[in-house]
């Protein structure tokens, strides 16, 4: 079905998140700098755009992160016809801060080529870093906190990235990095570059001088949030002239913000979490050690391992998970259903179908805690390829933001037709994601 935005108003910003903890980040930042959002997990039928009203940001859900070049083609094609039809001047591709992909796998690269097929504007700003989450880009070179630990590591030395099961980070130069996905004639900007953002007619000079003699990918640096100010500038003025392509991390919108007339006051303040009014489930699907911290860390939950293995070929046995699961929630107690190791080496194969049977796991236990007359109202994910099969597994169409746990851990509401998962606030996580506590916290709330 073709889909006609222009019967909509027109968005500020439209972003595809390449996976779907990625994009509840960026809802977090769009909706506190006070944008009408909706993230949906998909490209929106006209119905859901009616039904979410007005929106100044309209994110999609992916998983283009775990998907080949060729898979990516289509989906990407899709979002950007559809985004460009907005008529937003910015279309964000939100990858990972740590940039973790690869040309066979979530390729970067292979994004930016189909997505921009769809922008008049030949220039491609690349956001490197997120310092708000330990991510720094300095003069091209990629560093990365593990977790909530201070230490901070050059991507390729990073003790999780570094060692990814599926695209490990082996490059920290993110110039040598994207060329390797075929992002080829990158121009790199190094913070010692850009001028005083209160020095307004100097960075305007700047800004024009860049736009003027840069086209295709632009790449920038990013160390300190003072830097955001410079960037979102050089954006929303590249973007005026004609709509572009930005690439990044989440730091693309809070730097849009920063750079944004906005009056003191003017960004959202969401109420934080409560505790909850009823059992909690939390499905744990990522091998990450600060997951696994978390894991161990927890006090106020039911552990209940899973074999991988025999998750993702014994039907049986996933069915008497569920059930487990959904008994221990009937009797009001807090349960955390976490994979254990594999047995043997890991294929990207293995680690789909891995993500694709726990997701079933989630939407199976939703559904037999309903049928036993316990409905679920908050529910925790961890891991990235993981929360966006178990997101679809739901069945929902779209998220709203409800409020941001941690640095880079967004609790959402649920948008769905079925009113037993309507509502539901959804905690998506990555595995680098969050303190010890994290769990416990989604229990108890973050007051």
């Amino acid at each position: 079905m073709t889909i006609d935005a222009r019967s909509v108003p027109t968005p500020q910003v439209c972003w595809y998140g390449d996976d779907f903890t990625g994009a509840t980040d960026t809802l977090a930042e769009v909706s506190r700098a006070g944008l009408r959002s909706l993230l949906f997990l998909g490209v929106p039928t006209p119905a859901q755009l009616r039904r979410a009203g007005p929106l100044d940001a309209i994110g999609i859900a992916g998983a283009a992160r775990g998907m080949t070049p060729a898979e990516m083609e289509p989906e990407l094609d899709a979002v950007g016809r559809f985004m460009a039809s907005t008529g937003a001047r910015v279309l964000h591709y939100k990858c990972c801060s740590t940039f973790d992909s690869a040309p066979h796998v979530g390729s970067i690269g292979a994004a930016v080529r189909t997505l921009r097929r769809h922008l008049p504007n030949p220039l491609v700003p690349i956001v490197g870093g997120q310092p708000s989450i330990g991510r720094y880009c300095s003069f091209s070179q990629l560093f990365a906190r593990a977790g909530a630990a201070p230490e901070i590591h050059r991507i390729d030395r990073h003790p999780v990235m570094s060692v990814h099961p599926v695209t490990p980070m082996h490059e920290a130069d993110l110039r040598l990095h994207l060329h390797a996905q075929g992002l080829s004639g990158i121009h790199a900007v190094p913070h010692i570059a850009y001028p005083p953002a209160a020095d307004t007619p100097a960075l305007d000079a700047w800004i024009d001088h860049v736009v003027d003699t840069t086209d295709g990918p632009l790449l920038l640096d990013l160390v300190d949030e003072t830097q955001l100010t410079v960037i979102g500038r050089l954006i929303r003025r590249a973007a005026a002239r004609a709509p572009l392509l930005a690439v990044g991390p989440s730091s693309v919108q809070q730097a849009l913000a920063r750079a944004a007339t906005l009056a003191p006051g003017d960004s959202a303040q969401a109420a934080p979490l409560g505790s909850a009014a009823g059992p909690v489930l939390v499905v744990a699907g990522s091998l990450s050690p600060v997951t696994a911290r978390q894991i161990a860390a927890c006090e106020h939950y039911v552990r209940q391992p899973l074999q991988v293995d025999r998750l993702r070929t014994d039907a049986a046995y996933a069915a008497e998970q569920a059930q487990l699961a959904a008994a221990t929630l009937a009797r009001g107690r807090n349960v955390l259903a976490h994979t254990d190791k594999p047995s043997g080496p890991v294929s990207a194969q293995d680690t789909a179908a891995t993500a694709r049977a726990t997701g079933r796991l989630v939407a199976d236990i939703v559904q037999a805690s309903g049928q036993a007359g316990r409905r679920l109202s908050r529910i925790g994910i961890a891991g990235g390829d993981t929360s966006s099969q178990a997101t679809l597994a739901l069945g929902l169409w779209g998220l709203a933001f409800r409020c941001v746990l941690a640095p880079g851990v967004t609790v959402s509401v649920a948008r769905s037709d079925d009113p037993l998962t309507d509502g539901i606030e959804l905690m998506l996580k990555g595995g680098q994601m969050g303190g010890d506590r994290l769990f416990d916290q989604l229990a108890t709330g973050n007051r």
